[in-house]
């Protein structure tokens, strides 16, 4: 996996510089589930290959009672990021993806993107599909904050939100980023 460079508090002006970099989507759930805050923006890459991942952290109210956190992960084919967070071993989500009736759906970038339910650990639901031409990963904790995707819910590529990224809400950063 290429190197996942290090997490700071999240901020308008680091989604911005990150943004300008990338030439992979930073998906947010637009708008944002009602009480839900940005929590964490990362990539993965270096200078020399560029940014090959990126990671978007929410974190808000569980539907069924609690907390709920969200991992938004693009990543190119063979990364491996999004596995890592969806507690996957090697780079892909494995053979169910793309096979048989999609388990959830969602608007990315405006296009219906479906989503296949992985095997995971007990402790996170993960749908994996395929948008803008890069790995779309989403990963709940606990798994019942899945049931979010029972409403319909778009996912906005942050580079081209303009000025609404100084609206976004900004939380502190979740450490569940720090160890995929």
């Amino acid at each position: 996996m290429p190197p996942l460079q290090p997490f700071v508090q999240p901020s308008a002006d680091l989604v911005r510089w990150l943004a300008a970099r990338s030439r992979l989507p930073l998906w947010v759930p637009w708008p944002l589930p009602h009480a839900w805050v940005i929590t964490g923006i990362g990539h993965a890459g270096s200078d020399v290959e560029g940014v090959r991942a990126t990671v978007v952290a929410c974190s808000g109210p569980n539907p069924l009672g609690g907390a709920g956190e969200l991992l938004l992960v693009a990543e190119e084919m063979g990364v491996g990021l999004g596995a890592a967070y969806a507690g996957l071993e090697g780079t892909d989500p494995g053979g169910r993806v793309g096979r048989g009736t999609p388990q959830a759906k969602v608007e990315a970038d405006g296009h219906p993107t479906a989503l296949w339910l992985a095997d995971a650990p007990p402790d996170r639901a993960v749908y994996v599909g395929e948008s803008a031409a890069s790995w779309l990963w989403l990963v709940f904790h606990p798994d019942t904050a899945g049931a979010l995707l029972l409403e319909p819910i778009e996912l906005m590529d942050v580079r081209a939100l303009g000025h609404e990224v100084d609206l976004l809400p900004y939380g502190a950063l979740t450490p569940r980023l720090r160890d995929p």
